[in-house]
């Protein structure tokens, strides 16, 4: 008969094992980007506290941002865009959960351009899209991810006051970059 020592030895020998083997990355210091290019002004928007992992057994991406970090260089600028339009006091995050569309099969030291298809959202409004960008595998304990994709306001129920249309574009670009490691 084994003992409840040696069940316990092998079932902590089993998870180690499995977990020495999975291949999800993290990241809680990734940079977002947004650039907002009006007829009147062009600004961007800035943070260093996005969140997320990719897992590649699985599959799957999952990003989310607090969007509170984020900085425009511009005090009242931030806390217009925060309590006007973002509305962060009840939508404090964005967030996109999907998967990468042609595999994740990336060897060290190679870039692969990938396309991520999944669920953004944003101002409590979610939406299907499909993120274009690229996986680094820098080594077997670290990827780079950057990608870029567009946000119109008006599909996440963002509304432009006419008093600041030409100063606040419809259209959004927002990009990424994040180191993650196992």
């Amino acid at each position: 008969m084994i003992g409840y020592r040696w069940v316990l030895f092998i079932a902590l020998l089993v998870s180690f094992g499995l977990n020495a083997n999975a291949q999800t990355f993290k990241t809680e210091n990734g940079q977002a980007e947004f650039l907002s290019k009006a007829s009147l002004l062009e600004f961007t928007g800035e943070s260093d506290q996005l969140q997320g992992l990719i897992d590649l057994d699985k599959n799957l991406l999952d990003f989310y941002l607090d969007l509170n970090t984020l900085k425009t260089g511009v005090g009242l600028r931030d806390r217009h865009m925060r309590d006007n339009y973002l509305e962060t006091k009840k939508f404090p995050f964005a967030e996109f959960t999907g998967e990468i569309e042609e595999g994740t099969e990336i060897p060290v030291g190679q870039t692969k351009n990938v396309t991520a298809k999944g669920k953004f959202k944003i101002h409590g409004v979610e939406r299907e899209i499909v993120v274009p960008g690229t996986l680094k595998r820098n080594s077997a304990n670290e990827m780079v991810l950057d990608a870029s994709f567009k946000v119109l306001l008006e599909d996440y129920d963002i509304e432009i006051p006419r008093v600041v249309f030409y100063e606040l574009a419809e259209e959004q670009e927002v990009t990424i970059h994040a180191t993650l490691r196992r």
